[in-house]
C-alpha cells in the first residue's frame, strides 16, 4: 500500500513539474510574441489547457493526501499540494503580466506603423480597439481564474478545519474511553479484593467448626469414658 502511494505520488509530481516547466515556458513565448493578435490567442489558449491539467494533478495530489492514515504523510503531502497551488498563482501573475505587456507591444508596432504611413487610420484605429478589447477580455479570463484558484483554495482550508474538528472528536472519545476502562479496573480490583476477603472468611469459619466437632466428640468420649470406668 505505501509502495502504492509513493508511486502515485512520484507520478502526480513529475506531471506537475511537467505542466510547471511547460506554462512557463509560454509565459516566455508570450513575452517575446511580435503578434499577431492570433498568435498571442493562441499562445493564451495553450496556456489556458496546462493550467487545467496542472489544476486537476494538484487535485489528485490532495485526494491522495486526504486518503493517507498517518497524520506525518498526510500533512506532507498536503503541504506539497499547497506548495504547488502558490507556484500555479504565481504562474498565473505571471501569465497576467506577460500578456498586459505583449498586448503593449503589439499596440505600440501598431502606434509606429500608423505613424509611419503603414496603415489606414481608419484601419489602425479599429485594430487598437481590438486589441484593448482582447487585452481586456484576456485580463477578465485571467482574473476570474485566479478567483477561482482562490474559491478553491478556501474549500481545501474549510476541509481541512472539519478533519481537524474530526480528530478532536475521536481524541476525546478516546479520553473517556480511556477513563471508563480505568474506573473499571478499579472496580474489578476491589472485587478481588471482596472476594479473597470472602474466601479467607469461610476457611476461617470451617476451621471453628472443626474445631467445635473436634470439640464436641472429645467430651462426648471423656464422658463415656468416665461412664465406663465407673460401672467397671
Amino acid at each position: 500500500m505505501a509502495f502504492t502511494v509513493d508511486v502515485n505520488v512520484r507520478i502526480c509530481g513529475q506531471e506537475i513539474i511537467k505542466y510547471d516547466l511547460e506554462i512557463k515556458a509560454l509565459i516566455q513565448d508570450i513575452r517575446d510574441c511580435p503578434g499577431p493578435q492570433s498568435a498571442l490567442v493562441e499562445l493564451n489558449s495553450q496556456v489556458k489547457e496546462k493550467l487545467t491539467k496542472l489544476r486537476l494533478r494538484i487535485q489528485d495530489l490532495e485526494q491522495v493526501a486526504r486518503e493517507q492514515d498517518r497524520e506525518t504523510d498526510r500533512q506532507a503531502i498536503q503541504a506539497e499540494a499547497e506548495n504547488q497551488w502558490r507556484q500555479m498563482q504565481s504562474n498565473q501573475t505571471a501569465w497576467r503580466k506577460a500578456n498586459l505587456a505583449c498586448k503593449l507591444a503589439i499596440d505600440n508596432m501598431e502606434k509606429n506603423k500608423l505613424l509611419h504611413g503603414g496603415e489606414n487610420q481608419s484601419t489602425s484605429t479599429r485594430q487598437r480597439k481590438v486589441t484593448k478589447e482582447s487585452l481586456v477580455e484576456t485580463s477578465s479570463n485571467i482574473t476570474e481564474s485566479l478567483m477561482s484558484v482562490s474559491r478553491m483554495m478556501a474549500e481545501q482550508v474549510k476541509q481541512s478545519e472539519d478533519t481537524i474538528g474530526v480528530l478532536g472528536t475521536s481524541s476525546r472519545t478516546v479520553q473517556e474511553t480511556n477513563e471508563e476502562f480505568r474506573s473499571m479496573t478499579g472496580t474489578i480490583h476491589l472485587g478481588r479484593k471482596l472476594i479473597f476477603k470472602y474466601n479467607r472468611r469461610e476457611l476461617t469459619d470451617k476451621l471453628l467448626i472443626f474445631l467445635a466437632m473436634a470439640l464436641f466428640f472429645a467430651t462426648v468420649l471423656y464422658i463415656l469414658k468416665k461412664r465406663l470406668f465407673s460401672f467397671i
